[in-house]
């Protein structure tokens, strides 16, 4: 079988040209189209959600030229093989069913012949009654106190979801516990959050799908020693539930296997806060608004699968930074939201995105010669414009942006919001605009500067502007936008994976370093005497020396 080769395809070799012609293109010039946001744009008001992808180096050519491209791919063909549970991880054998997780449509979605929908719908019963039993009172600890606390411990997509929503939907949560997240095995995570919290009244979530993964069950074992040492043995029971699969070291571990949340093979970590992962967001604003976050998923998953191509905002989303990436070459893409509470989300899609499609080998499992994932990075506006904005207007390195910004604030207090949101308007137009030698000049002058201090400044106060972005406007943050908003990276992301040929649903370049790190384990404490290159022996015996 031949090598296939992505750059020499029509499609792609067509945008090759078409970059040649837009490449040297402002946005300044593209602007004089008065209709432009109305072609680069999209309002769904069934959701509240408007995408402005207007300030992006693109001409009606362009996109076209995208669309043909995400139609070679067959991309469309690949979302309704995801949806009907095929096993598109092949290199795993195994779906990548999250969305059956949230299928508010209660359509059966079979694998391997058996419909799984009647055992989600059992789990989400499950976490119902348990998260109401908790927020009500009728889930006590061993010495009959109510639970105010719920600690989660896990890692990865284990960790990062729940937290990352948690965070976001702070506003909702109700006449519910504090919820805090242990992940990192240095010790100082878990001390750092014990020392608030006292035995009687915590809850822990230990989430691990083997039950084996080395932090989590670290961790999980600190928490039930001190859990154990003031309230004993016994206590396990009440204070303690998994979210795993693997009933034999739940067991062992002392939880009551009642208290076990299933998931399943088929819901990677990084698309698991849809499952019982997301026990601690149903504990934190109630069952209920977690419903309503899986229902805003399922909408964009309705979206994904049956709007056109060219009105297809995932779609759209991945084409783009595809163009960036592949064509104009940049290696990150800043994702901004102008909301305090979503402020671990680039947290978040930085596992979303650079787990899925950092990756060297496609399709064929050939090394691919193009680039894939990019990396994803950002902080809230407006900290971010006073850190590393200077960097993105004035920086010689090329840096795509998505702003999210919120048209209705949680709390209104005085005019903060809007003073917010003046920031979110103004910096995508400073970015594509900038701002010429001739305006900066102008301004000098009228400031009463000298022509010798204007020939000293101007040059240093020139913003070039053309720096792309996507400006994704929600009506307000809520537990349903929320879930929209996270389908959409979802989404974005498995449709470039499929038009770069690549399995976006393995990870197998997490491996190495922990397997490297169980053979070191024992020299640490004096039980092996393993070979290693010379730096990594010399690391070992500086390490073990002063440690004593």
């Amino acid at each position: 079988m031949s090598k296939f080769e992505l750059k020499k395809i029509p499609q792609w070799q067509n945008l090759e040209k078409n970059y040649n012609e837009v490449k040297n293109l402002h946005l300044r010039d593209l602007f004089k189209d008065k209709n432009r946001f109305n072609e680069f744009s999209i309002r769904d008001t069934n959701i509240g959600i408007t995408f402005d992808y207007s300030k992006n180096i693109i001409t009606s050519d362009t996109f076209k030229l995208l669309m043909d491209f995400a139609k070679a791919a067959r991309v469309n063909g690949w979302a309704k093989k995801m949806f009907l549970g095929e096993k598109i991880n092949w290199t795993q054998k195994i779906p990548a069913l999250h969305t059956a997780l949230r299928n508010r449509s209660e359509s059966p979605i079979y694998v391997d012949g058996n419909n799984v929908m009647p055992e989600i719908n059992a789990v989400l019963a499950k976490m119902e009654k348990f998260s109401n039993d908790l927020r009500n009172g009728k889930w006590l600890g061993a010495t009959g106190k109510k639970i105010t606390d719920v600690v989660n411990i896990g890692i990865g997509g284990s960790d990062l979801g729940p937290r990352m929503v948690c965070e976001a939907l702070r506003y909702y949560a109700n006449d519910g516990p504090n919820i805090y997240f242990v992940s990192n095995i240095d010790v100082a995570d878990m001390y750092n959050v014990l020392k608030k919290l006292k035995p009687e009244n915590t809850l822990f979530i230990v989430a691990s799908k083997t039950f084996t993964t080395t932090e989590t069950i670290t961790n999980a074992l600190t928490a039930r020693n001190w859990v154990t040492e003031k309230l004993g043995d016994k206590a396990v029971v009440n204070h303690f539930v998994a979210l795993s699969t693997n009933t034999k070291k739940v067991s062992e571990f002392g939880i009551d296997k009642n208290n076990m949340f299933e998931f399943w093979d088929f819901v990677g970590g990084r698309y698991s806060l849809w499952s019982a992962i997301g026990l601690s967001i149903a504990c934190f604003i109630g069952f209920d608004k977690f419903l309503e976050l899986l229902d805003g998923a399922h909408y964009v998953d309705e979206h994904f699968l049956n709007a056109p191509y060219e009105e297809n905002i995932p779609i759209i989303m991945a084409v783009l930074g595809i163009w960036y990436n592949n064509f104009f070459g940049a290696s990150t893409h800043a994702v901004l939201p102008y909301s305090h509470y979503l402020h671990r989300f680039p947290a978040y899609l930085q596992q979303g995105d650079m787990e899925s499609n950092g990756k060297t080998v496609n399709f064929e499992g050939d090394r691919v010669d193009y680039e894939t994932g990019p990396i994803i990075w950002g902080e809230p506006g407006t900290n971010g414009q006073h850190s590393f904005y200077q960097f993105i207007h004035q920086g010689t390195k090329f840096i795509p942006c998505d702003f999210i910004g919120f048209i209705k604030p949680m709390q209104k207090v005085g005019d903060h919001h809007e003073k917010l949101m003046a920031n979110y308007f103004a910096q995508t137009e400073a970015l594509a605009f900038g701002l010429t030698k001739d305006q900066v000049v102008e301004n000098l002058k009228e400031m009463g500067h000298s022509l010798n201090e204007i020939e000293i400044l101007a040059p240093h106060q020139v913003y070039e502007g053309n720096k792309p972005t996507n400006s994704i406007l929600i009506d307000s943050l809520t537990p349903k936008t929320l879930g929209a908003l996270i389908a959409l990276y979802e989404h974005k992301i498995f449709t470039q994976g499929i038009m770069w040929r690549v399995n976006s649903f393995d990870q197998w370049g997490v491996g190495l370093g922990k397997v490297l790190a169980n053979v070191i384990l024992p020299e640490l404490k004096e039980q092996a005497n393993n070979k290693h290159d010379s730096s990594t022996e010399n690391l070992i015996k500086i390490f073990k020396a002063n440690q004593k």
